[in-house]
């Protein structure tokens, strides 16, 4: 993603506190690394942490990154809909809406 698309609190972040996120990057890869999951397991995986806590910013940004490990489109919806007897269908329709904002980029 180019620093243009990322969220405007997210580059200040990184403008104020370069070290702290610095920090935060080093951790997400030490724990992408610790493991046998792949990128692309790992973000459905954390597609659908984001879309249980319904934070619409983490769903698009962990959609992107699935896509860019090789998930389709139809993996991302049934990353969501499998989450609907535990989130709720409430939910799921939310990140399922914010997934298809991906398509008007």
């Amino acid at each position: 993603m180019s620093a243009e698309k990322l969220p405007q609190n997210f580059q200040k972040l990184q403008e104020n506190h370069p070290d702290y996120m610095s920090a935060v990057r080093e951790l997400g890869k030490a724990v992408r690394d610790a493991g046998p999951l792949d990128e692309k397991t790992v973000n459905l995986v954390q597609l659908g942490a984001a879309a249980a806590q319904r934070l619409e910013g983490a769903v698009h940004s962990h959609a992107r990154r699935a896509m860019a490990a090789g998930a389709t489109t139809d993996e991302l919806r049934h990353a969501l809909i499998v989450l609907t007897s535990t989130i709720g269908f409430p939910a799921v329709a939310a990140a399922m809406s914010w997934i298809t904002d991906l398509k008007d980029e």
